[in-house]
């Protein structure tokens, strides 16, 4: 069987979602091919839900253009959809004296990006604020927040859908060929194979993203990243969370250490850690517990033993590896591959939820008018 379309999104991860909502509001035509059975099903549903406020990327970045544009435009979609969300703010802890100079670089960081409504709290602040949180020094970061971000991607949807967008779910990308016109995509579902001829092919799918990319023979393959996967593992607070906003440790190789979340239950979680892994598997260690108690108790020494319960594992995307530096979102449109209508997305992982609609806007600009 043979479709047609203007654009097939390869992807309903909340990014997917976003692009094809942006596209089919611009009046394009677009199919959204999914080979899990729900959407978000991997990276958009097993993550902090946080919506970051841009502190830690390197001026100039992607990451930290997207993150401080798409935080604001997400504030200004979830009021406006009805998307539960909150802005509890964040605390950036320094558990040791020798981590207060860092916390003064991830502020100069911060208003390098723009992000100019950080401040400095002293130990007696800190206390009147979170009187079980302990630590040298913080900053607070009043315009961090969580989200639903379930809730977000069925509205990313509902809109995209209402626009004139279709969702194939369960559906597998077996190839992508170039044609005269733009591209061939061969796909496979339950019941049977079907090829799509579209003119713009947006390669958002996650982890696949990389695996796809290496199978579209017309690309030059020695320019495209290497695919890793981190492994973050979390664990529920059993019983009552001991602090009313979100507690970050300050950074650490890979990730941004094992933080305090809330979900918009006011229950607490910890994590992610960060664990290198070859392949995705969400079952959570129990016995990676044993850091996290570490980890936890230079800001929260009150944490009882067995006050910490395995809950979920969630994988990033990443395309830098072990010991590199961390590599920033890339999404390559014509400008970098010569071929009219592709625009492939590689390393989509945080700050992905919080950009999602800059990062949409972002792709719409690279494809053909």
């Amino acid at each position: 069987m043979s479709e047609g379309c203007e654009t097939v999104v390869i992807g309903a991860g909340v990014v997917g979602l976003a692009i094809a909502r942006a596209l089919s509001l611009r009046g394009q035509e677009v199919i959204i091919i999914e080979r899990e059975e729900l959407i978000g099903s991997q990276t958009s549903s097993r993550n902090s839900e946080v919506i970051h406020a841009g502190l830690y990327y390197p001026k100039g970045s992607l990451k930290a253009r997207l993150c401080v544009k798409g935080r604001d435009m997400l504030y200004d979609y979830c009021a406006s959809h009805h998307v539960p969300h909150q802005k509890i703010g964040k605390l950036i802890v320094a558990t040791s004296s020798e981590q207060l100079e860092k916390l003064h670089s991830i502020n100069a960081s911060a208003r390098a990006n723009g992000v100019s409504d950080l401040t400095f709290l002293s130990k007696a602040q800190i206390m009147e604020l979170e009187p079980n949180l302990k630590c040298h020094g913080a900053l607070l970061s009043p315009s961090t927040g969580i989200i639903d971000s379930h809730k977000l991607m069925v509205a990313l949807l509902g809109d995209a859908e209402e626009a004139g967008a279709f969702l194939c779910l369960g559906t597998s990308v077996e190839a992508i060929s170039k044609s005269d016109d733009g591209f061939v995509v061969e796909t496979r579902a339950q019941d049977g194979s079907f090829s799509i001829v579209c003119q713009n092919v947006i390669n958002a799918a996650g982890h696949g993203a990389v695996p796809l990319a290496n199978a579209m023979d017309f690309l030059d393959q020695e320019t495209l990243p290497k695919a890793h996967i981190a492994k973050g593992s979390y664990f529920q607070l059993a019983g009552k969370a001991p602090f009313s906003h979100l507690i970050y440790p300050v950074p650490e190789p890979g990730g941004l250490g094992v933080h305090l979340t809330l979900d918009l239950s006011g229950q607490a979680k910890f994590g992610p850690d960060v664990e290198w892994v070859t392949k995705i598997d969400g079952e959570v260690d129990g016995k990676r517990a044993d850091k996290f108690y570490d980890a936890v108790r230079r800001y929260w020494p009150d944490l009882k033993e067995g006050g910490l319960l395995p809950d979920y594992a969630g994988f990033r995307p990443k395309i830098s590896g072990p010991d590199e530096e961390a590599a920033d979102f890339v999404i390559e449109g014509k400008a970098h591959h010569g071929h009219d209508g592709l625009v492939n997305l590689f390393g989509i992982e945080s700050p992905g939820l919080t950009s999602c609609l800059a990062i949409a806007e972002e792709v719409a600009g690279q494809l053909r008018p």
